[in-house]
């Protein structure tokens, strides 16, 4: 099969040939039809992330389940399923409190080390979260996966395992925005944009969104963005007088250090600032000690949309099926493989909002 890797960081991704084994007993084989092209993978490709090397990225993708293990349950050849990186091993602490996405022991192969099922002339590919998504194929763990409801597009679907579940559960389920909040989204890429629509669905009353492109800002008005701001000087000041004083909860979905500190001064009194876009490894978070106190302010973070996948992302098709979810417009361009790294170019230039990988097979 055709897969785009990865041989080390700040290089070009090359289409390569690879082999791919499995799937074992607790595991799927599964055709991918679309893989998003996701911010999360290029810290990898910028180095800003470690990993381990020759490695195949991607994270968000949908498909066509192939073949299942003999210990899988509820899954069958011909299903239509998205993966999602929260693999999880349902006994931890964390799995039994029902925060899977947190799953400290997650089920990994091991050989005796934790391995890939993807091979190429004898050496180990690796899969970026256990996942491995810009591929034709991949063998995962059968945790790792969620069935669609009938009807649902299997490009939009792709997103569903990430840019909609993390952006849409951090408002739902991280912060619990309550209706009638302000709030303010700082920076409207796939994430954001979905951020904004959990917003909204949250029943919230002001919702600004905060980007360095005006596109954006006018695709953030259709997904529910109350006001726009154009990100540049004087930014905390133009939102501190948009609200009347500040908002209820400031989203940072960047994961740059100086936007976090932006997003704490955007606050009123009680607000929370949420961190959902991902840093730079090393990346310290600098914000005033005392105004925390004072102001009785919260910093919290929100994983993968702080839920366990399988629990929403057959409502969230179903939601998107019903016309109460807004999807269609996250796709910026459906793309081959072997465009792969021109979509990251445009993905870095603040371009598009999604590219999605579509697989002809």
């Amino acid at each position: 099969m055709k897969a785009a890797i990865l041989r080390a960081a700040r290089t070009p991704l090359t289409i390569e040939t690879v082999e791919l084994d499995g799937p074992r007993p607790e595991e799927v084989r599964i055709r991918i039809a679309a893989s998003g092209l996701c911010h999360s993978d290029y810290h990898v490709i910028s180095g800003d992330l470690g990993s381990a090397f020759p490695i195949v990225l991607g994270h968000e993708a949908s498909g066509i389940v192939e073949a299942v293990g003999s210990d899988v349950r509820g899954l069958a050849r011909g299903d239509r399923v998205v993966t999602c990186t929260s693999i999880y091993c349902g006994h931890c602490d964390d799995c039994q409190a029902g925060h899977n996405h947190l799953c400290t022991d997650k089920p990994l192969r091991q050989q005796p080390e934790p391995s890939s099922p993807i091979r190429q002339n004898g050496e180990v590919i690796h899969q970026f979260c256990n996942l491995g998504a810009f591929a034709e194929e991949m063998v995962v763990h059968n945790s790792a996966v969620s069935k669609l409801p009938e009807g649902m597009p299997l490009d939009i679907a792709s997103m569903l395992g990430c840019a909609v579940l993390t952006g849409i559960g951090s408002v739902t389920e991280g912060a619990q925005v309550r209706p009638g909040s302000r709030v303010v989204v700082v920076g409207c890429g796939g994430v954001g944009l979905n951020v904004v629509q959990g917003a909204r669905l949250a029943g919230a009353a002001q919702i600004i969104a905060i980007d360095l492109n005006p596109a954006k800002l006018e695709l953030a008005r259709t997904f529910g963005a109350t006001d726009t701001v154009e990100a540049g000087e004087g930014l905390v000041e133009r939102v501190l007088e948009l609200t009347g004083g500040g908002a209820d909860y400031a989203f940072e979905v960047i994961g740059l250090a100086s936007a976090q500190r932006q997003a704490f001064l955007m606050l009123r009194r009680r607000g929370t600032l949420v961190l959902v876009g991902l840093p730079k490894m090393g990346s310290e978070l600098s914000i005033p000690a005392l105004a925390m106190i004072t102001r009785e302010t919260r910093v919290i973070g929100s994983l993968m949309g702080s839920i366990p996948f399988q629990r929403v992302i057959p409502t969230y098709a179903q939601l998107y099926l019903d016309g109460r979810l807004t999807l269609d417009p996250l796709i910026s361009q459906r793309i081959a493989l072997e465009d792969i790294n021109r979509g990251y170019e445009q993905l870095i230039a603040g371009e598009t909002a999604r590219s999605v990988i579509m697989f002809d097979h």
